[in-house]
């Protein structure tokens, strides 16, 4: 562990921002290997269906890629949200990812207008410092309905396909949001992120991992709540 900062400006910038720099590389790896995947993937749905098979810059486009990646997004946006907003109230004990149980902590306190680094919307108070103090799950949440509809956008283009190869009717945005095969699609992805959740809080009663900030020490007792 560095003990002081690096004395080139670049590798500073990147230890100090290597968390979500290596993060996003994962993220841009995995949407790369999802597009390729994907690609062949549909292009042997549509040789099944007697249709023309789409080029890479075509399946970019397509209702296909859109459907598959912002229907996964939109269940990450939801389960941050609500993640943020459901910390705020309820405990768990002996978990890590809790606050205390019975304790005021620092992020309970209000905000001081008057210290020195304090953003300008802390400064200004009254109503941009009320949606400021909340941005963080209204964020979520505005990101959690544009990938709900881009899955439902996607996900129509793809069920009008399957229904005009199979002489069905075709429908809107909204007349596939009311179908099974939508709600199925986002309530798999959905409960898969609540679990993930229940994971993290429970798990982190009784395990540990040195170093990580989502850990409790090493010799904290299970009873004990918070980092």
């Amino acid at each position: 562990m560095l003990t002081h900062p690096p004395a080139s400006s670049v590798w500073r910038w990147l230890y100090e921002n290597s968390l979500s720099v290596i993060v996003t590389i994962l993220v841009l790896l995995t949407l790369v290997g999802q597009l390729f995947t994907g690609w062949h993937d549909y292009n042997d749905e549509l040789k099944q269906m007697e249709l023309a098979p789409l080029t890479l810059s075509q399946y970019v486009q397509s209702g296909h890629f859109i459907e598959a990646t912002f229907e996964n997004w939109e269940s990450e946006f939801l389960q941050m949200a609500l993640y943020v907003l459901l910390t705020v109230w309820l405990r768990q004990r002996g978990s890590s990812e809790s606050k205390k149980l019975y304790e005021k902590e620092e992020v309970d306190q209000d905000p001081d207008p008057n210290k020195l680094d304090a953003p300008s919307a802390v400064k200004r108070g009254g109503w941009v410092l009320k949606l400021y103090q909340n941005s963080l799950s209204l964020a979520f949440f505005l990101l959690f309905l544009g990938a709900l509809y881009l899955h439902a956008l996607g996900g129509t283009e793809v069920y009008n396909i399957e229904q005009a190869h199979e002489g069905e009717p075709l429908v809107s945005v909204w007349g596939y949001m009311q179908t099974s095969r939508f709600w199925f699609e986002s309530l798999q992805n959905w409960q898969s992120e609540f679990l993930s959740i229940v994971s993290i809080v429970v798990l982190s009663i009784f395990l540990r991992h040195k170093g990580s900030p989502e850990s409790k020490p090493v010799d904290a007792s299970y009873a004990e709540t918070g980092k």
